[in-house]
């Protein structure tokens, strides 16, 4: 469970601080890429999850890819996979248990769809905070403080105007960073990609819903 709840935090996946409002041109920023990412029919990438322990120790770099296509998603890492078929989400810890909630039962955690598109209005206060280099850096803090995250940083590719970076501060005050790679828009991705099939799964495998 380790496994997954690290893939689940980072992505699905993002300070008990509050902003009176929202900042207008960090929603600017955050308007177009919602904009920018729904107009896509399908999307996939390679993903790096980088994780550090609220001592400062690191705890590791890992890889993985995910596919999206509207309210469905996959997420791989090795044998560890998060998928999504819109209405149920499927966790399998690479070994013997597969979980399986609900869509909305996830809403405490960042789900692919809700870090890409306009979640922002009505989850979040948000602020830009550094338009250094090639990204522009927008922190975000939830305004319901049962989410697992204390906070996500955001990093949107000015030219691509797409979000390729996240920096999520958990509950413990540990950081995840998760990067994306490889970034393509033009996929022709099935819709059977994301649906569950029991078969693929190891046999002893343990459902738990």
């Amino acid at each position: 469970m380790k496994k997954i709840y690290t893939l689940s935090i980072a992505i699905i996946a993002f300070t008990h601080l509050l902003f009176a409002a929202s900042d207008p041109t960090a929603k600017k920023i955050l308007d177009e890429v919602s904009s920018k990412m729904k107009s896509y029919k399908s999307i996939t990438a390679a993903f790096t999850i980088k994780s550090i322990s609220s001592q400062g120790k690191n705890n590791g770099v890992k890889t993985g890819s995910i596919t999206i296509k509207g309210k469905k998603y996959l997420l791989k890492q090795g044998k560890v996979e998060i998928k999504s078929d819109g209405v149920k989400v499927y966790n399998f810890d690479g070994s013997k248990t597969i979980t399986v909630s609900t869509v909305e039962e996830g809403n405490q955690t960042l789900t692919p769809q809700n870090l890409f598109t306009n979640f922002y209005d009505k989850d979040f206060s948000y602020r830009l905070v550094s338009t250094v280099g090639n990204f522009n850096e927008i922190e975000l803090i939830p305004n319901d403080k049962k989410k697992s995250f204390q906070k996500v940083n955001v990093f949107v590719d000015k030219l691509k105007q797409v979000i390729t970076k996240a920096k999520i501060i958990d509950k413990n005050n540990g950081v995840i960073e998760f990067s994306l790679a490889n970034l393509n828009t033009l996929a022709n991705v099935s819709d059977n990609v994301f649906s569950f099939d029991r078969s693929k799964y190891p046999a002893d495998a343990e459902i738990l819903d």
